[in-house]
């Protein structure tokens, strides 16, 4: 994955990483629209990827990056 820009676009100040999560307690995913390889996406499942988290610690903006393999 090409490493994100961790500046703040507004402030000028390096985002931080966080974990950002459900009120449920569970890792947010991203989900694209192609189908998963094998059984599951035979079954009609999605890929999924887990999400690079960026927050400005000056202003609160939060910035997401899918982390897509290579």
């Amino acid at each position: 994955m090409a490493v994100p820009d961790r500046r703040c676009p507004d402030c000028g100040v390096t985002m931080e990483g966080m974990t950002l999560r459900s009120t449920g307690g569970h890792n947010l995913q991203v989900v694209s629209g192609e189908n998963r390889e094998g059984i599951l996406g035979k079954l009609g499942m999605n890929q999924t990827y887990g999400a690079e988290t960026l927050v400005c610690p000056e202003c609160g903006l939060v910035r997401l990056y899918a982390e897509l393999e290579e």
